[in-house]
């Protein structure tokens, strides 16, 4: 008998990937299309809704021509996504406005308006306020586009709207209603006062299910364009943090991973909600029933090093990572007098909570070269992750070896360089820049019975990364001078 397939889906920040997974956990095709990102205003970020379903229409049907005798064999659907987004609709679910994105900052009064007004309301949603989260976006909207929010009739997270094309459901799961500042992460359902002090209700929000629920089936219109069943079930699915982890088969308490993508995180799986809300450390509900995680979270990961790479005029970031292997040997003790980083480019969240703060070069001299500078920035995001690490440990994480997954991961050097500064076992896994497909692939075929045994299958191994002594010691001085610049920086903005 044909093995089921399963289809997962993962809307990015900038691109939107599509996988097919049969029930043994084997990838069989992926595709992508890549989605386009608009900063009308400084410090804005916002997207499309209706690119999103052009860019999972044309991934989709790359699949369909690049897998044709797979493609028939589907039979379930999972979804993961970006997290944090705002897409509002009215009453015929139209959209209202732009998806205003996790890494907007517009809503910074907003966010210290809610903390200053409902301090204690962050025990219960996991997190204090943040101009990146939901909530404060929404309070913004009320206070400044007061015509358009009157006219909101619900507001869905950016994976959710393309469930809505899909199965015309309006449905979220836990672990991405974590993300909304809306939720009460104890008791896993909508929290009352927090709608109340963004001027929402309960009949705004979308239907709330576990992850791996059934959540809708594909109506006629979506599977004409798709070349797929009619009533395929659509798993609920999650965020995207928590779907990778799914993905990479981190879903037990102690399990920890750092995501470096565009952002960049530290994860612990917990079975039990276990935050930190004065150090900015998130806890929100995992992607499996009873179970949560705590992260420190940064809101500039790799794309730290896109961003150097372009400053540098150098052709791609294989180039310069090249470079600084051969100039600064990783399992080499780093000069004092080379420039460090402050990897701030979209402020910081954990543990900072400061999206105003901005990156910067230190101790620049007539020497410094593009190596040393692009160092300078693997490093910096290796510290920032540290200071991330050390606030989620604060919260009562545990944090052993990591699972490094995302577009950094490809890199062995910054791999290396992390495991020194983590003082961490480090290790990389084969197939985790899909780790989010995969979860909401495995998330899928949990609707229709199958895959259980492919939550418990870790990703094979591709590499382990274990801490250098002999390099700490310099690390750990540049650490001492990287947290002494923060005042600084902040100084700039205050």
């Amino acid at each position: 008998m044909s093995q089921a397939v399963s289809l997962g889906i993962d809307l990015g920040t900038s691109e939107l990937k599509a996988i097919l997974l049969d029930a043994r956990g084997v990838v069989l095709g992926q595709a992508g299309a890549p989605v386009t990102l608009s900063r009308r205003r400084t410090g804005w970020s916002e997207q499309n809704p209706a690119d999103w379903w052009q860019g999972c229409v044309t991934a989709l049907g790359q699949l369909r021509s690049q897998q044709s005798d797979a493609w028939t064999r589907i039979e379930c659907l999972g979804l993961s996504g970006q997290m944090h987004g705002a897409v509002l609709l009215d009453d015929a679910g139209q959209t209202l406005y732009p998806a205003i994105l996790w890494d907007d900052s517009r809503a910074v009064p907003q966010a210290e308006q809610l903390n200053r007004e409902f301090p204690e309301y962050a025990q219960i949603t996991g997190s204090l306020a943040m101009a990146g989260l939901t909530a404060p976006k929404l309070l913004w909207l009320r206070q400044n586009e007061p015509e358009m929010f009157a006219k909101i009739d619900c507001v869905l997270s950016p994976k959710d709207y393309l469930r809505l094309v899909l199965t015309g459901e309006r449905v979220s799961d836990m672990s991405d209603a974590a993300g909304t500042l809306w939720l009460d992460v104890v008791r896993r359902q909508w929290y009352e006062p927090m709608l109340r002090a963004t001027g929402l209700s309960l009949a705004q929000m979308p239907r709330l299910l576990e992850a791996d629920q059934l959540s809708g089936t594909l109506n006629a219109e979506a599977a004409r364009l798709l070349g797929l069943p009619v009533g395929l079930p659509v798993a609920a699915g999650g965020g995207d943090n928590p779907v990778s982890a799914v993905g990479i088969g981190a879903i037990n308490a102690g399990d920890a991973f750092v995501t470096l993508g565009t952002s960049a995180a530290i994860v612990a799986i917990t079975d039990h909600a276990a935050g930190n809300p004065a150090s900015a450390v998130h806890s929100f509900c995992h992607a499996l029933p009873k179970r949560w995680y705590t992260m420190g979270a940064m809101l500039a990961g790799a794309s730290c090093l896109r961003w150097v790479t372009r400053l540098l005029g150098q052709p791609d970031e294989q180039t310069l990572l090249d470079q600084v292997r051969m100039a600064l040997p990783v399992d080499q003790p780093v000069a004092a007098t080379c420039p460090m980083f402050l990897p701030y480019l979209a402020g910081e969240r954990t543990p900072h909570n400061d999206p105003l703060l901005r990156g910067g070069f230190m101790s620049l001299g007539h020497d410094s070269t593009p190596a040393m500078l692009g160092y300078a920035v693997l490093e910096g995001v290796g510290f920032g992750l540290l200071d991330a690490m050390n606030a989620a440990l604060s919260a009562g994480a545990k944090v052993n070896a990591c699972a490094l997954v995302g577009g950094g991961a490809r890199s062995e050097y910054w791999a290396q360089l992390l495991a020194n500064i983590l003082d961490r076992e480090v290790y990389t896994l084969h197939g985790s820049e899909l780790s989010a497909c995969i979860g909401a692939a495995k998330l899928g075929l949990l609707v229709i019975g199958q895959g259980v045994e492919t939550l418990h299958n870790a990703m094979p191994i591709k590499a382990r990364y274990r801490p250098i002594a002999s390099v700490q010691p310099a690390l750990q001085a540049r650490y001492a001078k990287f947290r002494g610049l923060l005042p600084a920086a902040q100084g700039l903005h205050g």
